[in-house]
């Protein structure tokens, strides 16, 4: 095992594993690899926490990632709603993240263009960035999607989810899925 997947592993057991999801295996050389995903804020299947909502700060979730297949160029995020009255709603849009970038803190700012690298699309709210579950009733399930991809994507600032997922197209090398849940109290 080299350093940098000494140093991934390191950050999944840092975080206790919260979260993780695997994706399908990967080749790199004789290791087989799967694509972890995981939040230190919500486990996989847990509860999505007041702050990440519309009850909340309404803020973006930490996010982290590792055992990146070796020709990823860069990241895509997709963050939605499966289970919204008019069909998956879209909370989050990130695309061309470089492939150095294994993690997202907190509160990303909601702009275009991201500190770092990378750019944030439009959501179904017709904001830039991120914008929380806010489900009209019941229980929905949240599903943050993280997406390998062996280029950069010619999309400009605020693309949307289908336009992303029409670039993705014939370039996604490999995929892993985070749900979580949220339920809104009654005030």
């Amino acid at each position: 095992m080299n350093a940098v997947n000494r140093k991934r592993l390191a950050v999944l057991a840092a975080y206790g594993g919260a979260g993780l999801l695997l994706a399908q295996p990967t080749r790199a050389g004789d290791a087989t690899m799967a694509l972890k995903f995981i939040s230190t804020a919500f486990t996989e299947g847990g509860q999505i926490p007041a702050p990440y909502t519309c009850d909340g700060k309404d803020m973006s979730p930490p996010l982290a990632w590792s055992s990146a297949p070796p020709a990823t160029r860069t990241w895509a995020i997709i963050a939605d709603d499966p289970d919204a009255p008019g069909g998956a709603w879209v909370h989050w849009v990130v695309y061309n993240l470089p492939a150095s970038v294994t993690s997202l803190a907190a509160a990303i700012p909601p702009r275009a263009d991201m500190a770092g690298g990378g750019q944030q699309g439009r959501n179904d709210f017709r904001r830039t960035g991120y914008s929380g579950p806010c489900p009209p009733a019941g229980t929905h399930r949240y599903v943050f999607t993280l997406y390998s991809l062996d280029s950069a994507l010619t999309l400009g600032p605020g693309a949307t989810k289908d336009a992303l997922e029409q670039a993705m197209k014939g370039h996604i090398l490999d995929q892993a899925s985070l749900m979580a849940r949220y339920s809104r109290t009654a005030s």
